[in-house]
């Protein structure tokens, strides 16, 4: 998962005796046995951030609710536009607006949304009270973002797929992870639950913390960056930045390892991307 997402769980949550299981979702079987009598809400992130693993939102959201816990799915990745998770079965969705919907990485902001009223009331309570809401500009902002998300997301797949292809074809790339190849493990599923692939693309470098710090400095038009989904094109290593708070031995047992680099596709001309790529490539 995001590394915010077990940071908030670990410093947050857990001291206030909220209990956590964790289990790869990717097998509905592993997420039937990490069910305890006492489970009553199952969070999924899909894509999974950065390696881009997808969980089936139908399956585990029938086995869930078998065991009568809500669901809730981290859309951030694929926004509305690609992904529909309500439909697909889950009881929230919830995305960070700071990235595709607002799209122009200008506003931190996030959303809540579901369609069941009970649950609505009680979220809405809790916002009232608590006062987490997002400033009126910071709502303008947002509310101009949506007006191109259709046009911005077809874009930013369009540019993925070309440079997920790229990658593959480097000797310096070991492996790239995006859903949209056919060899992705996930790929069949994400054609059953996706209208679209998204737009973020990670793959794994020869080498390691040294040749990836070489990668990033001859990049010009990849900006080194933590966030996703703007209109501009970013470079994130995800075990020193979005994961950074993961002890070592648990990076590496999920994948994050010291060779992984992210990048969130944007908008700007293709080959101007792959040009950058290929010179930041450069042995």
């Amino acid at each position: 998962m995001y590394g915010g997402t077990y940071r908030l769980i670990k410093e947050v949550f857990e001291p206030f005796n909220v209990n956590f299981t964790f289990t790869d979702f990717t097998d509905t079987k592993q997420v039937q046995k990490a069910f305890l009598p006492s489970t009553k809400m199952v969070w999924i992130e899909t894509p999974t951030n950065p390696l881009l693993k997808i969980f089936d939102i139908q399956a585990i959201s029938e086995l869930s609710h078998k065991k009568n816990a809500i669901v809730v799915v981290d859309n951030t990745f694929l926004s509305p536009y690609f992904q529909k998770p309500l439909l697909l079965g889950a009881d929230i969705v919830v995305h960070s607006t700071t990235k595709y919907i607002n799209g122009h990485s200008d506003i931190i902001g996030g959303a809540v949304i579901l369609n069941n009223t009970e649950l609505f009331g009680k979220i809405q309570l809790v916002q009232k009270s608590v006062g987490a809401v997002p400033s009126p500009f910071d709502s303008w902002l947002t509310l101009r973002g949506v007006k191109t998300l259709a046009v911005r997301m077809k874009q930013h797949e369009k540019n993925a797929f070309k440079v997920a292809g790229f990658l593959q074809n480097q000797k310096n790339v070991l492996e790239v992870f995006f859903p949209g190849l056919e060899t992705h493990p996930g790929h069949e599923i994400a054609k059953k639950q996706m209208s679209g692939f998204g737009g973020v693309v990670s793959f794994k470098l020869k080498g390691g913390l040294a040749e990836c710090n070489v990668f990033f400095k001859k990049l010009r038009i990849f900006q080194l960056a933590d966030s996703l989904g703007g209109i501009e094109s970013l470079a994130n290593y995800s075990a020193l930045m979005t994961h950074d708070y993961f002890p070592v031995e648990l990076r590496q047992k999920i994948g994050v390892t010291d060779n992984l680099i992210r990048l969130s596709i944007g908008i700007e001309h293709i080959d101007d991307l792959l040009e950058d790529l290929k010179n930041a490539l450069t042995i």
